[in-house]
């Protein structure tokens, strides 16, 4: 008896130290990502891409996205360093083999948000549908479940 109720302790305190739900994320800082990337949108987390995706991205700062967000070589390889150690295992590649670089883009990101009209995209207060936090209020800490999202008006 002793020992059935031991095994179960045991295995509630494992499956507590997994992550709660797979659209969690284990929050990671970085003060350099946050001040550079951040400073123009969100910051996502490093694990939604694969370290492939996050390497071309970097590589094209100056056309990011219709910006030129160009940094200095030693910050922009201290922040691809960061992100390639931290990246994702979901496969972020086009079906050609070429890493996507918008999450946006992802086939995961596409099966979650396939119930999403494309008109809510484009209220106002959600802009597109890389503002994460717009509808994920625990973006910030890398929760993602949808028992978090409120989707604005």
């Amino acid at each position: 008896m002793k020992s059935h109720i031991f095994t179960s302790i045991a295995v509630l305190l494992a499956a507590l130290a997994l992550p709660a739900h797979a659209d969690g994320f284990r929050v990671v800082k970085s003060p350099l990502l946050e001040e550079e990337c951040g400073a123009c949108h969100m910051v996502f987390p490093p694990q939604m891409l694969q370290a492939e995706s996050w390497q071309a991205l970097m590589d094209g700062l100056p056309q990011h996205f219709g910006s030129d967000a160009s940094l200095d070589k030693k910050r922009r390889v201290a922040i691809a360093d960061f992100l390639i150690r931290n990246s994702g295992r979901r496969d972020t590649r086009a079906p050609d083999g070429k890493p996507l670089l918008r999450l946006t883009e992802t086939a995961h990101f596409k099966k979650e948000h396939r119930k999403i009209a494309p008109a809510i995209w484009q209220r106002a207060s959600i802009k597109s549908a890389a503002n994460c936090s717009a509808c994920h209020t625990g973006a910030a800490a890398g929760d993602y479940d949808e028992d978090s999202i409120r989707i604005p008006k």
